[in-house]
């Protein structure tokens, strides 16, 4: 290996100090936003793995959908199904921990009333935490109670309560003699988190408030769908206060995002008579098949991992009663909703209520438009008893600000707590009693938590063929790229740079290299960084005589950088973010697999005598990298360049940039990366420009 292009002066120095030599820090932006744009102009980006990633987690989701369908199928009695309901509750609570350890007081406070004809408007604040600060609209019909009552959940209006369809179903209930209370999720209406000093949204959109929010706490082990279920179950607790509510007789509804909370409150609370989520309910199947990402609340960790879908949250209602409220024309898929009826009423049937499961699908889009409203309170009404009525009545919708609980429409002048603020709390908390871990002790944790597969047999491996043999690579090197399976449907795409046209498989290390080897594993696209980033070119001059040159895109990354949802690939709500948190519900954490796939490439490289890596990484690719860098005997040396300095800094940071496919559930309980960092040393870390959690230069 003495005439690879590479084979250079062992003794050439390396400077790698400052963010001039490095592509860091030019025009303000870090050379993580700048040195990854591919030369298109004289190369074609490769991308010819673009629905692999897509593939393996459809069948995933498949292979666990499959699993609940052969329980549900051997459910023969009614104990099998009492028993199946009590399974699916205890399972779902698991998903859902942990929720406080205890109630703490609601300190409910009516700040306004407005007085209308046949009912009355209460604008209220309670806490569902301490600080933590609900508003909610209370519909309370004229006359002598108690009176049933329904908790109404709002989807993604920026208004939150305030939105014409959620006023609408909160007064056309009140007025059939409903109590109502509807309240602001988190994150909308009066609830924003992200404010500046004049009040205004720093983050537009109320899905960038829940994954910004949502994909922090998952750092701490914590899930934004608890604290959202948690407010709407603190809402039951606020009604049982009441004269006028009937306790035996609380209902739940809501569409879209609500629809979504009302699924899972279904899941997670006991004391509802009766249900009707809108525009949610389908199959993960479906959702997956169809590339339609949910917000981080709607997406419960473990979930698949326990085969649970939609229709075992609302199986956990049952015998009660459950409507199901899909649209023709919703990207929810209405086949999916229709999948669930089927599967719900057989176990309802075994209870000996099967009258009390249905489906009523509106004809229009996305939305709880008045049809699906109208279904809802005749299904409630045939519950309940209360009204005959068979349509809405004539509504009058209030202007926001009339509604509003607060004076400037933010419970930001409450001083009140913020999610983030929690977490950056619990952030630190964990970080004073943390365990101090290193050796062994690291590696078990670092397993423990990632997850990884355990998979016995050596990595299939395919050569492809290039399409063009320059590529622009440092020296006009030739290449030779290799598809190294690391589980059954993923490859870690491989470029090994050569001094020939073709290799069938690596060539041997010989007894001169003394099994020397680099890796690279990339930020976001090996092909584009092997030409573009200078800390190859350096490390590659640096490492000398017989030192073979390998680089790596893990899954989802470069080659097979999904081309899906319609987003772009690295935008908060784009495919890396969908399958990230589709790998959370799977228990199978995403930057585990990505270190799998760097472990499955190390070992093939073994096969050929490769046993003394230097293992070099960017950016996003540094997390993974820094994991294998622990786990793997052979790696020898480390060099990160744009690493995140730490996640507990991810966690006590606001907005930060860093994105879930980077985060490890729960990790801080456990260790953090400073912690793999001081390991690290031992094999000769080097760190270049390490970035906080803004992605700038730490």
């Amino acid at each position: 290996m003495s005439n690879h292009p590479f084979a250079l002066n062992r003794r050439a120095t390396i400077h790698l100090a400052g963010s001039a030599g490095l592509g860091v820090g030019l025009a303000g932006l870090s050379g993580l936003d700048r040195a990854n744009a591919a030369d298109e102009d004289r190369f074609e980006p490769l991308n010819r793995f673009p629905r692999m990633v897509h593939n393996h987690y459809l069948d995933q989701v498949i292979r666990a959908e499959r699993v609940g369908l052969r329980r549900k199928a051997a459910l023969k009695t009614k104990q099998d199904a009492e028993t199946y309901v009590r399974r699916v509750q205890r399972q779902i609570r698991s998903c859902f921990a942990p929720f406080p350890s205890e109630k703490t007081p609601l300190n409910p406070q009516i700040t306004g009333v407005l007085e209308r004809d046949g009912y009355r408007v209460e604008k209220l604040i309670f806490e569902s935490r301490p600080r933590f600060y609900v508003t909610a609209n209370v519909y309370v019909p004229d006359g002598e109670g108690p009176r049933p009552a329904v908790v109404g959940t709002c989807g993604h209006s920026q208004n939150g309560k305030a939105a014409e369809a959620y006023q609408s179903f909160a007064q056309g209930l009140a007025r059939m003699g409903y109590v109502c209370l509807i309240y602001d999720p988190i994150g909308q209406g009066e609830r924003s988190q992200y404010l500046d000093e004049d009040q205004a949204l720093l983050l537009r959109g109320t899905t960038r408030e829940h994954n910004m929010a949502g994909n922090q706490q998952v750092l701490i082990g914590e899930f934004l769908g608890s604290w959202r279920a948690w407010d709407g179950m603190r809402a039951v607790d606020y009604l049982l206060t009441r004269q006028e509510v009937d306790g035996q007789q609380i209902g739940v509804t809501g569409n879209s995002g609500g629809g979504t909370m009302t699924t899972w409150l279904c899941g997670v609370e006991r004391r509802w008579s009766m249900a009707a989520p809108a525009c949610f309910v389908t199959t993960w199947r479906r959702n997956m098949e169809n590339e339609i990402p949910q917000d981080n609340e709607q997406c419960p960790p473990r979930s698949l991992a326990f085969a649970l879908d939609h229709d075992d949250y609302l199986a956990a209602m049952a015998p009660k009663p459950v409507i199901i409220l899909p649209k023709e024309r919703d990207y929810f898929d209405v086949r999916g909703s229709e999948e669930v009826l089927q599967r719900l009423k057989p176990i309802y049937a075994l209870l000996g209520a099967e009258e009390n499961i249905d489906l009523s699908a509106g004809p229009t889009t996305h939305g709880y438009s008045r049809e699906n409203r109208e279904s809802m309170y005749r299904w409630f009404n045939q519950v309940t008893g209360i009204s005959d009525a068979k349509s809405e009545p004539e509504l009058i919708i209030e202007k926001d600000e009339d509604l509003w609980c607060t004076e400037s429409g933010q419970v930001a002048e409450l001083e009140a707590r913020t999610v983030f603020s929690f977490t950056r709390d619990r952030a630190k908390q964990l970080a004073e009693k943390r365990e101090l871990r290193r050796g062994d002790a690291l590696r078990d944790a670092v397993n423990r938590v990632l997850k990884m597969p355990r998979i016995e047999e050596a990595p299939r491996v395919r050569n492809l063929r290039p399409r063009q043999r320059d590529r622009g690579y440092p020296g006009g090197s030739p290449f030779m790229n290799y598809a190294v399976e690391s589980e059954p449907g993923i490859q870690a795409i491989v470029t090994m740079l050569t001094d020939e046209t073709w290799y069938s498989r690596p060539p041997r290390a010989t007894e001169d290299s003394g099994g020397r080897a680099m890796l690279y594993v990339a930020h976001r696209s090996a092909d584009a960084e092997l030409r573009q980033e200078p800390v190859v070119r350096q490390l590659m001059e640096a490492e000398g005589a017989g030192v073979r040159v390998f680089a790596c895109d893990v899954r989802g990354v470069g080659e097979s950088l999904p081309r899906t949802t319609r987003s772009d690939p690295h935008d908060y709500y784009g495919p890396d973010y969908f399958y990230a948190v589709y790998a959370n519900m799977l228990d199978r954490p995403y930057v585990g697999g990505k270190t799998h796939d760097i472990l499955r490439v190390l070992e093939w490289m073994k096969a050929y005598g490769y046993d003394d890596v230097h293992l070099v990484a960017k950016g996003w690719g540094a997390v993974p990298a820094t994991f294998a860098a622990l786990l793997a005997s052979q790696v020898r040396q480390v060099t990160l360049k744009n690493a995140l300095a730490s996640f507990e800094e991810v966690a006590t940071t606001e907005l930060y940039r860093w994105p879930l496919s980077t985060f490890p559930p729960g990790i801080l309980h456990s260790f953090d990366l400073t912690d793999c960092y001081a390991e690290l040393a031992k094999k000769k870390l080097r760190q270049i420009e390490p970035l906080g959690a803004d992605q700038q230069p730490a």
